[in-house]
């Protein structure tokens, strides 16, 4: 894969997530909500990962990739809804990154590649798709969780327990590590429930 194509594709990923209507503040600045979003998987990723192979690159900074256009609100509130949504928005993820490659013209077989990683495909299994949900899950504990936290004031501790053993089960031993060694800003007043949830 030539390295136009990476540049090219990773630009497209961002135009096309600075659409995005829903804003959200960041060091007193307005982002738009999935850019803001992308370039906090890509910093975690270089952080946690810098080895990582290009199409892991491109599939971390295409993981939301125009999730506004595919609304929770879409589908029943219930639990199969919700799983619905899920499965609904990895197909849109991974069509969504594969056509803006192909137009930042990027080989077919590196598209199918990151397709497969932002569909999640093969998790524990295939190492980039495992490497892509470390990110993502250090991402939301560091950045998302407590905002979650707000949105629920009726969740008890043990629903919490429940939530952050969730997360903790999808990331693999080394992303373990990475959390509680400090290499993540862990959200201070969730710390004893994060270190209760996993011990």
């Amino acid at each position: 894969m030539t390295q136009e194509c990476y540049q090219a594709a990773s630009a497209a990923f961002d135009q096309a997530n600075a659409e995005d209507p829903n804003k959200e503040m960041a060091d007193g600045k307005e982002y738009p909500k999935e850019l803001l979003y992308a370039q906090r998987m890509s910093e975690m990723q270089q952080r946690y990962a810098p080895e990582a192979s290009e199409a892991v690159k491109l599939a971390v900074r295409a993981q939301h990739i125009q999730r506004w256009k595919i609304p929770r609100s879409d589908y029943p509130v219930d639990r199969q809804g919700y799983l619905q949504w899920r499965t609904g928005l990895y197909q849109f993820h991974a069509e969504t990154a594969g056509n803006i490659m192909q137009e930042a013209g990027c080989d077919n077989a590196m598209i199918e590649r990151v397709k497969s990683i932002v569909s999640k495909k093969g998790l524990k299994v295939n190492p980039e798709t495992q490497l892509m949900e470390d990110v993502a899950d250090l991402v939301f504990i560091e950045h998302y969780l407590v905002g979650f936290a707000l949105q629920h004031p009726e969740y008890d501790e043990a629903k919490w327990i429940q939530i952050i053993r969730k997360t903790w089960q999808k990331m693999s031993p080394r992303a373990h590590e990475f959390a509680l060694a400090c290499k993540i800003k862990l959200p201070e007043a969730l710390v004893p429930l994060i270190l209760k949830a996993v011990q």
